[in-house]
Parts: C-alpha cells; structure tokens; sequence
C-alpha cells in the first residue's frame, strides 16, 4: 500500500545560476532557524532537570524499561545497549548489537564512520509476551536481545527481498507479541537523514514482524522518512511519524477502516519519536522546528539539488548548528493528533524521544552525552 500522497510542491528556478549561489550562500548562513525552536513550551532548564551521564558515548536515541519496570534501558552510538542502575547511580553495560569481538573496538566511539561496523540501535521495546528486548539497529535491521544475552541477535535484515537501510522506530503488540517497525529510507543511511530530508526521499517503509512465523510484512511503503510508530491503546491503529513532512498519521489495523491510512496532525516542528503516554495520548520528540525558510527551501528543487551536491558537510552542520541553539521541544498528543501540552527549552537538544513513567518524562537525545529526566508536575 502506498503512503500517503500529500507532497511537497516542487517548483522550477526563477533565479539566474549567480544569484543561486548568492542564494545557497545565504541559506547555508541562515540554517540555524532550521534547528531553533520558539519558547511556546515550558522552558527547562539545567536547574529543573536531572541528569544521567553516559559510560564514554553519546546519542541515548531511545528509552526502555522492562516488565519489572527497571531501567531505562537506552541504545547509544558505540552500539552497546546500556540499563541504568538506580540504586548505583551508574550505567550498566547491558548487551551489544555488535559482534563480540567487535566491543573493545567499538566502545566508546562517537564517529558516524564506525556506525555500520558497530551498529547504531534506534527504536527498543520489551516484549511483554517474552521479556526479550527488540531493538531496532540503523544499520543491523531489527535484532533483539534475550534475558541472558550479551549481545543481540539478528532476526530480520530484509523485506520483499529488499534489504532495511534505516531500521528505526518500533512499538510491539502486548498480547501477539508482534513486532511493528519502520525503515526510514531504502537511499540514505542513517548517519546522511539530513540529505534524506532535503532530497524529499520517499521511499520508506512501515513493517510487522511476526515471531511466530518469523515473517516480516509490508504494511506501507513510499513514505517520507517514517521515524517513530505507537501502537494505539486499543491495538485498533498504528501512529506513525514522516518526520520529512512533519505529520502524523494513522494506519488502521482494525475496523472497517483497516488498511486505511490518514493524516491525523500537521507538527511545528521535525518529530522524531512516538510513545503512549500513562495519562493518555502520545508524547511526540520534536528535533527542531520547520521555519518558513526552511519550508521554501525544502519546495525548491534546484536549491535542495544544490545542497546536496556542495561541498558541506551536512550532518556536522546540522550538528553545530543545533548546538547553537540549544532549544528542542516535544508535544503531548490525543489519540485524534490535538495538542494536550508541550515540554521545550534550552537544556536539551535534538531530542530523540519522550517516555512518560513514574511521574517523570525520561528524555532521549541523538546528540547528548546523558538522559534527562524532568517532573511532569513542577513543583510551585
């Protein structure tokens, strides 16, 4: 089933090739609106929020806790899964997506380059049916770990004979155990998401995987960029975020409207992540907001070609720009894509993914060194 058609307007050059460089030049100095958020949110800061520094690397993409409700448990970018020891106050070393003789090499290390070599988990859930940890690798497809395991194992790397490029988002089923997750691109690894972006790829795919059967199901494809997905509280529908287009969007897995799919929120900003929150809704990571600036120059294809084709670095860009500015921001979504409430501020940046539990939003980030913890109700 092909996604949703809601495309962005391509339109040809009206500028001569002098004034596209005077124009490129100019886009490339004003990027920084690309990943700045406005304070309509609550603005954390440092003070208000706790922090769980990581073992070396860095990136904890997404949070976990397993069925004792222990953890979080968190993938960072060295491949290694970590589980936090509450207790201890310190990380523990839980698994690795990476062969065994690969963990000296790979520990510690933040370089892009090594992502596919040590792996890079994105999406994890526990299976409430098995007490295994699925984890869905960038670039080992989707894996999981069992209760004694150390390291993960492979269970899927390809769909319809085509292999996963950016195993990303993932939400399980409580009762069948079965496993939804995206692909974001069949073009772009992960570590080029933001020329993934620019190029308006689509060519991303929500997937179900059945452990019974160990087969792995096409559910949609031609997708711009599918990221994070939740399972509705009911298992009636799938929400899933195209972080490309900004929305939201609702695949029916039940009810007459099954197979259907629809656009159920428009977002200010590029959403990463999705999770049920325990008071209702979904908590939806926004990694920065979509600007004017940036809508036009993602409508222009002579500028997004030019882009893509110069000399600049764009992950490292994006990178230092974001560090700029600091702001990143999440909502708090119904079931219908209505906003209930809104977290942002300045002490973290490129968020990744909100979990509601205990009272407290665990926040994950593909840039921190640390995960942050923030009280939902704050305090008079």
């Amino acid at each position: 089933m092909k996604g949703d058609s809601n495309s962005i307007n391509k339109k040809p050059s009206p500028f001569p090739m002098n004034t596209k460089l005077a124009v490129i030049s100019a886009i490339l100095a004003s990027l920084s609106v690309f990943f700045s958020l406005d304070s309509v949110f609550h603005d954390s800061r440092i003070s208000e929020m706790e922090l769980l520094p990581l073992d070396a690397a860095t990136g904890p993409e997404s949070i976990a806790f397993d069925a004792k409700g222990e953890g979080p448990y968190t993938g960072i970018s060295d491949g290694r899964i970590l589980k936090w020891q509450g207790k201890e106050q310190r990380w523990l070393e839980y698994a690795a997506v990476h062969a065994p003789h690969l963990l000296s090499k790979c520990r510690g290390s933040q370089d892009p380059k090594l992502e596919h070599v040590c792996g890079r988990p994105l999406g994890l859930k526990f299976s409430a049916k098995t007490g295994e940890l699925y984890v869905a690798d960038a670039y080992l497809g989707l894996l999981v770990v069992g209760p004694d395991d150390k390291f993960a194992t492979p269970i899927a790397k390809q769909a319809q004979s085509v292999e996963f490029h950016v195993t990303n988002g993932l939400d399980i089923d409580p009762d069948s155990g079965v496993v939804y997750f995206t692909d974001s691109s069949m073009r772009f690894p992960r570590r080029q998401y933001i020329s993934a972006i620019i190029a308006g790829d689509r060519t991303g795919r929500l997937m179900k995987y059945d452990p019974e059967s160990r087969e792995v199901q096409v559910l949609l494809d031609s997708l711009y960029f599918p990221n994070g997905v939740a399972l509705s509280q009911d298992g009636s529908h799938l929400l899933i975020v195209e972080t490309t287009t900004c929305r939201i969007l609702r695949y029916w897995l039940r009810t007459p409207k099954a197979k259907s799919l629809e656009v159920i929120a428009q977002l200010p900003g590029f959403p990463d992540n999705i999770k049920r929150s325990p008071r209702g809704g979904f908590w939806v990571a926004l990694h920065s907001k979509r600007t004017k600036l940036v809508q036009w120059v993602l409508s222009e294809p002579w500028l997004c070609d030019a882009l893509l084709k110069a000399s600049v670095d764009l992950q490292r860009l994006s990178s230092f720009l974001n560090w700029r500015s600091g702001k990143a921001s999440a909502l708090r979504l119904s079931e219908d894509g209505q906003v209930l409430e809104g977290f942002g501020g300045r002490a973290m940046r490129a968020i990744s993914e909100v979990e509601e539990r205990y009272g407290r939003l665990w926040i994950g980030s593909i840039a921190m060194p640390f995960v942050g913890i923030y009280n939902v109700t704050r305090p008079a």
